[in-house]
């Protein structure tokens, strides 16, 4: 099979971090990721199966990676060589006798079932073979797993970061059942390569706890923060969401998608104070409102968005993470003195559904459930920019590391090209 491996090479880490320190990136072509013609993995149980890419994103955490900037954290719960990609559609091929196992769960139907599937790359429990599942996992809440590096794999928070999986910058690769989707017959690979990032995205806006008449600061306007202004629009309708945007075409989709206030980036600040109705105080350099938004939401995931997030936030509001940070340099006392409270938003599992005011319905559901409804509804298919072949790794990673600066959005491998 075709792969981008991605070694455990300190040098040639460091190399990317300086190039990409140059140009975003840049790690594809002098960092640890290479194009290589390997054996598929192996299947790691007899109830695993083998599925064969169509299309795999790019996302942040990848590009984190590749360019050498990903943080230690994640050291003990990463396996190497591993092949990247953890957003992906494939084919389940119909020839496999386990092949109807992944949606023997779902309702009966009289349509002929696709064999295209979305994987849900988290590596809990079930997928690990753990007899006795941790307590997140058992909560249903994937993204908590205390079990990364135990069971029938080696370690690895997702699929796209376990040597045992392969992962979706391949040809082929491996999963477990419960881990598959079948994607509507209907649903193309466009749109269906966007279900996981906007599983993520879902994720975050229900963490977030909005409520009606909420004012909610979104900061960022890339794939993650445009497919999160879509969840808050359908979870939380009577909210007033102010996004801020760097590029045009960004402000251009963040209207479609239902943002009632739409600023440039370095603006919203200022359009967080109009619409409160709070006062400025401190010069340029320690400037901040008195008030704020009740929530705001950061999709970057950096120290000058982190910055803003707390700026932008009343006391005893509420700022979320769903942008994966790294290692940061932020002043917290505004955390510290505005009572803020800071809420990371990872993964995804079983959600909890809001009522009309915003309280726990005591409903729940999937969160790729959801995900696949909100692709399909709000059109986000859309998003996908342009698709690369495995051979041109150096060309789409760049243009997913400068996709905002180039007018696309998200961009994908086709594998299979």
């Amino acid at each position: 099979m075709k792969a981008l491996r991605f070694e455990r090479d300190p040098i040639r880490f460091g190399a990317a971090r300086v190039a990409s320190g140059l140009r975003p990136g840049s790690g594809a072509r002098y960092g640890p990721l290479e194009l290589v013609d390997d054996d598929p993995p192996e299947l790691p149980g007899p109830d695993w199966v083998r599925i064969r890419t169509r299309l795999s994103g790019i996302c942040g955490s990848d590009l984190a990676t590749v360019d050498g900037r990903s943080s230690r954290w994640f050291e003990p719960i990463v396996s190497f060589p591993f092949v990247p990609g953890h957003e992906v559609v494939a084919d389940l091929p119909a020839a496999d006798p386990v092949a109807a196992d992944p949606v023997a769960a779902e309702p009966a139907s009289s349509e002929p079932r696709s064999q295209r599937v979305v994987l849900e790359p988290v590596l809990g429990c079930v997928a690990r073979g753990v007899a006795e599942p941790c307590s997140a996992c058992a909560a249903g809440h994937l993204g908590g797993c205390e079990l990364l590096a135990h069971g029938r794999l080696d370690a690895g928070l997702q699929t796209g970061f376990c040597c045992d999986t392969g992962g979706g910058w391949s040809t082929e690769l491996v999963a477990h059942p419960s881990q598959l989707h079948p994607v509507p017959t209907g649903m193309a690979d466009e749109a269906a390569v966007l279900v996981e990032p906007t599983a993520c995205a879902v994720h975050g806006a229900l963490r977030a706890r909005v409520r009606p008449g909420d004012t909610v600061a979104l900061i960022g306007a890339g794939t993650l923060g445009l497919l999160t202004l879509a969840a808050l629009r359908r979870f939380a309708p009577e909210a007033t969401v102010i996004i801020g945007a760097k590029h045009p075409h960004q402000r251009d989709l963040a209207r479609e998608l239902g943002a009632q206030v739409v600023v440039e980036a370095d603006e919203l600040a200022r359009a967080v104070r109009r619409r409160t109705g709070t006062q400025v105080l401190g010069s340029h350099a320690t400037r901040r409102l008195t008030g704020g938004a009740e929530v705001t939401i950061d999709c970057v995931g950096s120290a000058d968005s982190l910055a803003t997030a707390l700026a932008v936030t009343r006391p005893t509001g509420r700022v979320v993470m769903v942008g994966m940070p790294g290692v940061l340099r932020a002043d917290l006392t505004p955390l510290w003195q505005r009572e803020i409270e800071l809420v990371g938003a990872y993964a995804y599992g079983t959600e909890a559904l809001p009522g009309p005011d915003g309280a726990p319905s005591g409903e729940t559901a999937r969160t790729f459930d959801l995900a696949f409804d909100l692709v399909d509804s709000a059109g986000l298919g859309r998003l996908l920019s342009a698709t690369y072949p495995l051979e041109r790794a150096t060309d789409a990673i760049a243009h997913a590391a400068e996709a905002g600066r180039r007018g696309a959005v998200k961009i994908a491998f086709d594998p299979r090209t």
